[in-house]
């Protein structure tokens, strides 16, 4: 699981965080739902805001809601989960996307994958992926393949991408994929005036989620010598602050021009939580709760907050989509959701292989550890992380801002 967008709960009222684990429960149920128990792996944070942005354009009715039973991930509590058309939207992408990236790992010989017995394996897994995700699609009116066809462009576009190259250009694929996903919550709600701002949105987000990822990944993949957007194109990371930055203030313009019943937790989730997932990559957030560094001297020098970047961390950890090694599941860009660079780089020295980041991740779920502890190792990064549900006592202001 992976994903920029993982708001600490003390930065929620209860009311809102109640909101948001249904969805990302309901996320994981409709994997399992619609495509099998081991498609629940590709659960993520950004994924479960395909679900918000449907609901929040629609009417709340009871069949929105159903009562989930006892889970591990929820220390064996049941909860209110969201279910209906955007959940099973969000399941959809996630799959799609997390098949994409099994091909590509498979296609790189990427850690056990290099053996033939496991390439073989998870190329029917991905072959199964793709068939339920587009599957899926269908039923609810919407083209997996411009999912898949912006995944096979990025490996292109990275290939001949160089110093001078936009790093725009490189990020294109990642936003039309995420801007198609966005557009089409309108469809499923039935407000098509609202496709035109949430495609742009999306297509905003997606830039972001690739920027943010570039950024903290950098360090890593000039030490394993894997390919990375800013050292191939030569842009600094003060032009990546300048587009960051900028991506966040058009998404919270396009959101204006979007029509909503309810749009607080859309709000909060796509104004202040992108917001602050820039403060975090590049090292300037002031939340004591997060442990991330940098300095006034050097506000583009990340502390502790590497490992939480973009696609690092799970729902059943301090960040669905993410937690795990880069390009693996639960990594970032891994499989599981809108990842922020579709072409990775060999998996980094140090991490769990595939196969043992399962087995840790199973031991963790089983033991509640990514939900309720207040410290665990990351099942593929062994990076430190905090449960999901875990509180902090840091000082937060409610909203009251004037975006």
């Amino acid at each position: 699981m992976f994903g920029i967008v993982r708001p600490c709960t003390h930065r929620l009222t209860d009311g809102l965080k109640t909101e948001w684990m249904a969805h990302l429960c309901g996320l994981c149920l409709a994997l399992r739902a619609d495509h099998g128990q081991f498609a629940r792996i590709v659960t993520n944070y950004d994924g479960l805001i395909v679900s918000v942005l449907t609901e929040a354009q629609s009417e709340r009715t009871p069949s929105s809601r159903r009562t989930a039973g006892p889970c591990p991930l929820r220390a064996m509590r049941t909860a209110p989960v969201a279910r209906g058309e955007g959940a099973r939207l969000a399941a959809t992408v996630s799959l799609v996307l997390a098949s994409a990236k099994v091909r590509d790992h498979v296609a790189d010989r990427d850690g056990v994958l290099a053996r033939r017995p496991m390439a073989s394996a998870a190329r029917k897994v991905a072959a199964g992926w793709d068939r339920a995700g587009a599957r899926a699609g269908a039923e609810l009116g919407f083209d997996t393949a411009v999912l898949l066809d912006a995944v096979d462009r990025q490996a292109g576009i990275e290939s001949l991408a160089g110093p001078g190259t936009s790093l725009l250009t490189v990020t294109e694929p990642t936003e039309t994929a995420t801007a198609a996903a966005f557009a089409h919550t309108a469809v499923l709600a039935g407000r098509p005036e609202n496709a035109a701002p949430l495609a742009e949105a999306g297509r905003l987000f997606g830039r972001l989620a690739h920027l943010l990822d570039a950024v903290e990944d950098q360090a890593a993949d000039a030490a394993a010598g894997a390919w990375n957007p800013l050292t191939a194109t030569g842009t600094s990371l003060a032009e990546a602050r300048r587009l960051a930055d900028d991506a966040v203030h058009g998404v919270r313009l396009a959101l204006r021009d979007a029509h909503f019943v309810d749009d607080k937790l859309v709000h909060v989730l796509l104004a202040h939580e992108l917001k602050t997932s820039v403060d975090r990559a590049f090292g300037t957030t002031t939340c004591s709760h997060q442990g991330y560094g940098g300095t006034p001297q050097n506000p583009y020098q990340g502390g502790g907050g590497h490992g939480q970047g973009p696609y690092g961390g799970n729902p059943y950890g301090g960040n669905p989509y993410g937690g795990g090694a880069p390009g693996m599941p639960g990594g970032p860009g891994g499989p599981g959701g809108m990842p922020p660079s579709f072409h990775q780089g060999p998996q980094q020295p140090g991490r769990r292989g595939f196969l043992a980041g399962c087995a840790a991740f199973v031991g963790l779920c089983c033991t509640c550890q990514m939900c309720c502890a207040k410290r665990y190792e990351g099942p593929w990064s062994r990076k430190k992380r905090e449960g999901c549900i875990h509180k902090c006592d840091c000082d937060c202001c409610d909203c009251g801002c004037d975006c």
